[in-house]
């Protein structure tokens, strides 16, 4: 449905009403802009004659966003976000061929990144912008193609290719295997076990599976894959890691199994997308790029 035109107000009055709403101030709105006071405040008053809402309480030398002014400032802002980016990547790719992929920080900084070069080579035309992130992905408020997530391979509103089983095995420093000499899953219980935030309970699972009796397994958080690693490389303690995000790490020894009992998680790796971008050309390459890399992780 097309958008009556009295409904579109200008960029200019937009970026100025979004800038102060931001910032609080017309003044420092007026400095990001490179604008005067009086040309943001004269921006934001046309903005609020065509919308016939007012969008801030005037209080002597400072602003206030109204109810209806708050609420539209989130909207546009994320409008605001994907114009910018959209112009962004056609300034760094002028032919349309960037793809903007979100990626868990261990898989795209260990596995992804190293491996990359491939890809570019074999498709010069097309330019991949990397967004990490922990949290789960939202392509409504994110200017994102795809994601590379960990999980069971259902998102609302999107597609998804499995990429890769998530195996996990104890992994500890070349030092710590020498001290407790591990023989058997009991002879961990007597070393520091090193946890993830995003999998608290991975350890009573891993436990379990080995038929390990135990009360409560207490030890050292970590945010990311990464952290645990250098920790467990560190001597810190023992850390479940996938292998394939680590591969460096056990090449020069810096990390050694503790013991050779890997256990497969209820999860794994995808890549997903929203359905419009589905047929996306650049998209299309890129997943059938990353099946074929994936088909060789164990």
């Amino acid at each position: 449905m097309k958008i009556p035109r009295r409904f579109l107000p200008s960029l200019a009055a937009l970026s100025a009403f979004e800038a102060a709403a931001r910032t609080g101030s017309v003044t420092a709105a007026a400095a990001e802009l490179n604008l005067t006071q009086s040309a943001v405040s004269r921006q934001i008053k046309l903005l609020e004659q065509q919308l016939e809402v007012p969008l801030f309480w005037r209080e002597r030398q400072s602003i206030r966003l109204t109810a209806a002014g708050h609420a539209y400032a989130r909207e546009i802002r994320v409008t605001l976000e994907h114009i910018g980016a959209a112009s962004m990547n056609l300034r760094a790719n002028p032919s349309g061929g960037t793809i903007n992929l979100a990626v868990l920080p261990t898989f795209g900084t260990n596995w992804l990144v190293p491996r990359l070069p491939k890809f570019m080579k074999a498709h010069p035309d097309v330019t991949i912008n990397l967004v990490t992130q922990q949290a789960p992905f939202d392509f409504r408020t994110k200017s994102l193609d795809a994601a590379i997530h960990y999980g069971t391979g259902t998102w609302p509103g999107t597609e998804c290719i499995f990429l890769c089983a998530d195996v996990v095995t104890p992994f500890c420093s070349p030092e710590m295997q020498k001290q407790y000499s591990f023989r058997q899953p009991m002879d961990l219980r007597k070393a520091p076990l090193l946890h993830l935030k995003s999998r608290p309970d991975a350890w009573e699972q891993w436990l379990g599976y080995n038929s390990v009796p135990f009360d409560s397994v207490r030890g050292m958080l970590f945010d990311q894959w990464n952290t645990a690693g250098a920790a467990a490389a560190a001597g810190l303690g023992v850390a479940l890691l996938p292998a394939f995000l680590f591969e460096e790490q056990l090449k020069n020894s810096s990390l050694v199994c503790a013991l050779d009992r890997p256990m497969l998680t209820a999860g794994g790796y995808h890549l997903f997308w929203p359905t419009d971008r589905a047929d996306y050309p650049p998209l299309l390459s890129l997943r059938q790029w990353l099946a074929d890399e994936c088909s060789s992780i164990l």
